[in-house]
């Protein structure tokens, strides 16, 4: 079995760096939520018919459930 190599001993990062990682995170999950957002409305054009539905399968679902 191979040897492993040594990890440091402190794994938690600074506040400094865990904040600006989190910062980074969510402009990657901002830029991926705007880019999704924008891939489904493109398909929302392309196919009309898919797109109602949908719309009318998303709300039947929501009549039927139960808060």
């Amino acid at each position: 079995m191979p040897d492993l190599p040594d990890l440091p001993d402190d794994e938690s990062p600074d506040a400094a760096t865990r904040a600006e990682s989190d910062a980074e995170r969510r402009r990657r999950r901002a830029r991926f939520l705007r880019e999704l957002t924008e891939a489904r409305e493109l398909r929302d054009r392309v196919q009309p018919r898919r797109a109602k539905t949908a719309r009318l399968r998303h709300a039947m679902r929501m009549r039927t459930f139960r808060w």
